[in-house]
């Protein structure tokens, strides 16, 4: 089964130690071409092999022995179900007849993690028989198949009991197999390859798609998360065509990277909370998940009339706003560039009519201005506002960070505040970036683990914005971390629960209630807590001192940080926001 994941394309594993899964253990060790780390924690090391996934995007593997420890994996399965990871995590199990009668280390473990996973498979107690090999074998391609997306990639269960011996001791005539196919496989090709085909959209829909795009001046090309950084170029020669400009969130992976980022605007939070009816699009372009900014979820919503495009090819239904008129199943860059041929045609068609020739240019060009006009002035207000501040902040982090950031790196931002004032204030930059994030299931736990399974798995610098609630959620995970030498964690530490000064609970409670049920103070000291694991912390207050610390690739930077400045500090800067807006 493992030399099957192994030709399929496993390159990572993640086992936590445990004597049912030693044969599981033992064969995963034992293949050199998966890189195996070996995680105490088994809610740390399902999601560092999540996070090398996500750097991958090719199924990485968990393995656990039975009883508790496979729940422990259950809350990196439902991120990867709702983010859409390949991930195949194996349990190993009792066999049936130690099942219900109260031997040690035994739970339910059939379908344990219920409709979160894309396949369950309980592989049974197989004899080394032809059928025997074959079976696992088979099953091992199927469940990577089955993980890498038939359609939308996940995470696959596969349940493995076994009767003593757990240890590879040899058993005389136990493997009774005499078909080459069951014993050696088909060489270095998988057992049974499944053969995929881009979802190319019909052409008589892209001539639709493009009359109407055409029709229609005032409209946006919305980017959310999706992890191809390949996209980049085909969509924004789309909006270039169209005229549109790029409203895209980092881990679109259009805000960093080689691409033209003239048509970009970072500052759509702040224009989507002021809502300025000049800029009210009547035609979206969606790709990738819809962005976290809730500000535009929101306007969109409320926009009377507007007409959605959701480009989906994975057969998801992620459609927050329940508004769009269609979903695409179609691969997204030939649709992008079966759009932008066809608008280009159009666009020189025009040039040549009278209409044109007389000056008629149905408005995009200035539609686009308004937008870049609203982006220039957003950038230079939060910009002073920013540079006015001597201490550290925590919208002040991104632009800081942005400076260091060069090809190759990663970043993985917490999903609390840290996402979002990503999305806000960290600007457009050249260098070949991936931004990653556990935004399926938006937990705030294992991001330690999964920063250090994406640098683990991409063999990048792979920088971790978390808040100190985040990282107390996963303080097993510097373990691992500590041991991969790529990950470099910024930790903002503001006290406690920062993002819940933004929320009407806030107001509500008497300050007691909320800075004990909300507020949380975790009282950790981080310095000490990274210490235990050999990690030297550099603590900053300033901003100076955290672009220096940053300069100088610390591998943990602890910012002091006050939540209640951090509220006032995010109201001037929408109110600095709504000024330039008006001027606009």
């Amino acid at each position: 089964m493992i030399e099957e994941f192994a030709r399929c394309g496993v390159r990572h594993a993640a086992v936590s130690p445990g004597s049912r899964s030693t044969p599981l253990a033992v064969a995963l060790w034992r293949q050199p071409a998966i890189d195996v780390q070996v995680v105490l924690d088994e809610r740390s090391a399902a999601f560092f092999a999540l996070g090398t996934a996500l750097s991958t995007r090719v199924p990485a593997v968990a393995l656990c022995t039975s009883g508790s420890a496979a729940a422990h994996f259950h809350p990196a399965v439902a991120e990867a179900d709702e983010a859409s990871v390949p991930l195949i995590v194996l349990t190993a199990d009792r066999p049936p007849e130690l099942r219900g009668i109260g031997a040690g280390q035994t739970i339910d473990q059939l379908k344990l993690y219920g409709d979160a996973a894309r396949w369950f498979s309980e592989l049974g107690n197989h004899e080394a028989d032809d059928d025997g090999l074959l079976h696992f074998r088979s099953t091992a391609c199927r469940a990577y198949a089955a993980s890498a997306g038939e359609p939308r990639p996940g995470p696959v269960h596969l349940n493995v009991p076994f009767r003593d011996p757990l240890a590879p001791v040899p058993v005389e005539g136990a493997v009774t197999a005499t078909d080459p196919l069951a014993l050696e496989g088909r060489g270095e090709r998988p057992l049974s390859a499944v053969a995929r085909t881009p979802q190319a959209p019909d052409p008589a829909l892209l001539d639709e798609l493009a009359a109407r795009i055409a029709s229609v001046p005032r409209g946006l090309v919305l980017a959310g998360r999706q992890p191809d950084q390949e996209l980049a170029e085909p969509l924004c020669a789309l909006a270039d065509a169209a005229g549109y400009p790029v409203l895209a969130e980092p881990t679109s992976q259009l805000r960093w990277g080689p691409q033209p980022h003239s048509m970009s605007v970072p500052g759509y939070d702040l224009i989507a909370r002021a809502r300025p009816d000049q800029l009210e699009p009547a035609l979206v372009l969606r790709f990738g998940d819809m962005p976290t900014s809730k500000a535009l979820r929101q306007w969109l919503a409320a926009i009377a009339g507007l007409r959605q495009i959701v480009v989906d090819p994975a057969g998801d239904w992620k459609e927050p706003t329940r508004r769009a008129e269609m979903l695409l199943r179609a691969d997204p860059a030939t649709l992008a560039a079966g759009l932008t041929e066809r608008l280009k045609a159009g666009a020189e068609a025009r040039r040549t009519t009278p209409a044109q020739a007389s000056g008629e240019t149905g408005g995009a060009p200035a539609w686009l201005e308004r937008w870049l006009d609203a982006q220039r002035r957003l950038a230079a207000g939060v910009g002073d506002e920013l540079a006015r501040l001597e201490e550290a902040s925590e919208p002040g982090v991104w632009p800081a960070l942005a400076a260091v950031l060069r090809d190759g790196d990663n970043v993985l931002a917490a999903s609390s505040m840290p996402v979002r004032d990503q999305e806000t204030f960290i600007p457009p930059g050249r260098a070949r970036v991936r931004f990653v994030s556990n935004r399926g299931a938006n937990g705030i736990d294992g991001l330690v683990s999964t920063a250090a399974g994406v640098a683990r798995g991409s063999g990048g610098r792979t920088w971790a914005v978390l808040g100190d609630l985040a990282l107390a959620h996963d303080l097993g995970g510097l373990a691992t971390a500590a041991r991969v030498p790529g990950v470099r964690l910024i930790v903002l530490d503001n006290g406690g629960g920062g993002i819940f000064h933004f929320l009407p609970q806030a107001e509500e409670l008497p300050p007691d209630e909320f800075e004990h049920l909300l507020g949380t103070p975790s009282g950790l000291d981080l310095e000490a807590a990274f210490g235990l694991f050999g990690i030297e912390a550099v603590r900053v207050e300033s901003s100076s001192s955290l672009s220096d610390a940053l300069a100088a690739d610390a591998r943990a930077i602890v910012v002091t940080l006050d939540r209640r400045r951090n509220l006032e500090l995010h109201q001037r800067i929408a109110d600095r926001a709504a000024l330039a807006l008006n001027r606009a």
